[in-house]
């Protein structure tokens, strides 16, 4: 960082100073206290109890976080330490909305923007390697492993940090708002097992089989054959190394496989897929779904469990996410995906939203990084702790405002229009 004389720093504080009163003054954010670099501490309401201070670490750094305007300057400005956030990171989301959606409008641009230049031009050192680096096609099979691989093929031990036991990174299901996040997870597993009516000695396929949570419970409590396939070299060492402890060699296999390299002649009753569907991309949908319908019998189960977005809702802030935490990941509108489904000859036979469930869910996963922050820092680094915290937080944000959903679709392949299910939901809730 270049070296400023006490003048140009008097004068940044000054403007820095005068800036944040124009931005707090047209924000509902009125719990937040921002401290300088030179120790100075400002707050909109005096006196009043904040519930988190931004830190600006150097006299440049709110150029930083604002030009451009966007989610990107944001989520580098904070991951790379031009400004820290001590306390409940939750409190900044609405304060940065504008600047995560890049709606500044041209006066807001003549107003502020004017000054923001005016701050030195300085940052803090940026390391090479932290961004997403994929190439070839958009969801070709090989780019898609290398997407995979940058997000899932961290340290297993940095997962179990802030999952639970069983380690399965998806949306949990809560009784209630304070059930523990292993009691939520495991009345997930098992309501999937209930959603799909699985029988022993049925075989089950799981699409995106993360550590294999799902395969070894349904193993052990409903008695199927289950395969899991996934992308990741790190997943499919662990949940081998979990089914052989579990003494399911027989009855469990996981194999590093594409979704459209399963063998098509040999057949599954029932199929799951639980976070995956994010991965697929718009345009493979149809092969996706239609790929699931070739491996399914007349009478066969599928249930896709996935994140969409809102059909009116634009997704801003997603160049982030895509640079630093997904490469390629697209959230699709449910009417699209229920199309997709329906084209590939799927009968679509139940839609359940999990929204408040994975609100819950990531405030489980936020808190558990926060508790273990410095041994996330000793094993994936600091760059790595704060895209996690922040990339989590802005998902809290955005499924508690409902721009983000989870929807549990359960499909069926019917045998010349019998769907082989009885007519209530009794056996789910049991």
């Amino acid at each position: 960082m270049a070296k400023l004389t006490t003048k140009t720093t008097d004068q940044a504080s000054e403007i820095t100073l005068s800036l944040l009163q124009d931005v707090f003054s047209s924000s509902p954010a009125r719990d937040i206290a921002v401290r300088l670099w030179d120790g100075t501490t400002w707050q909109p309401e005096a006196g009043e109890p904040t519930r988190c201070t931004l830190v600006l670490q150097h006299p440049g750094a709110l150029r930083k976080m604002v030009l451009p305007p966007n989610d990107l300057s944001l989520g580098e400005a904070y991951i790379y330490n031009d400004f820290d956030i001590e306390g409940d990171i939750m409190a900044v989301f609405p304060l940065v909305e504008p600047f995560i959606a890049g709606n500044w409008g041209k006066m807001e641009m003549v107003r502020l923007g004017k000054r923001l230049l005016s701050l030195p031009k300085t940052e803090q050192p940026r390391p090479v390697g932290a961004a997403a680096q994929v190439h070839g096609v958009p969801h070709s099979k090989g780019r898609d492993r290398q997407a995979v691989t940058y997000h899932y093929d961290r340290s297993n031990d940095f997962f179990a940090l802030f999952l639970d036991r069983r380690m399965v990174y998806t949306c949990a299901y809560f009784a209630t708002p304070d059930d523990s996040i292993d009691t939520a997870q495991e009345q997930k597993l098992e309501y999937i097992c209930r959603k799909l009516r699985l029988q022993s000695g049925e075989r089950l396929l799981d699409i995106g089989c993360g550590w294999g949570g799902l395969l070894i419970y349904a193993a052990q409590h409903y008695g199927v054959q289950a395969d899991g396939i996934t992308l990741s070299v790190q997943q499919a060492r662990l949940a081998r190394e979990r089914i052989k402890e579990a003494g399911l060699e027989d009855r469990c296999h996981v194999e590093l496989c594409d979704y459209r390299e399963v063998n098509k002649a040999q057949g599954y009753d029932k199929l799951v897929s639980i976070g995956m569907f994010e991965h697929v991309g718009d345009a493979l949908l149809p092969t996706y779904f239609k790929h699931a319908w070739d491996l399914l019998p007349p009478g066969g189960v599928f249930l896709n469990h996935g994140i969409a977005i809102h059909s009116a809702s634009p997704m801003p802030g997603r160049s982030f996410i895509h640079r630093y935490v997904f490469p390629d990941v697209a959230s699709t509108p449910l009417p699209k995906a229920l199309r997709a489904a329906e084209m590939s000859g799927f009968e679509v036979r139940d839609v359940e939203s999990l929204r408040e469930h994975y609100v819950y869910t990531i405030r489980n996963w936020v808190r558990g990084l926060e508790e273990h922050t410095d041994e996330v820092k000793r094993i994936e680094g600091e760059v790595t702790y704060r895209i996690w915290r922040l990339f989590m937080s802005f998902g809290i944000q955005e499924f508690e405002m409902g721009r983000s959903n989870v929807f549990q679709t359960l499909l069926v392949k019917t045998d010349k229009g019998k769907s082989g299910l009885p007519l209530r939901r009794e056996d789910w809730y049991r």
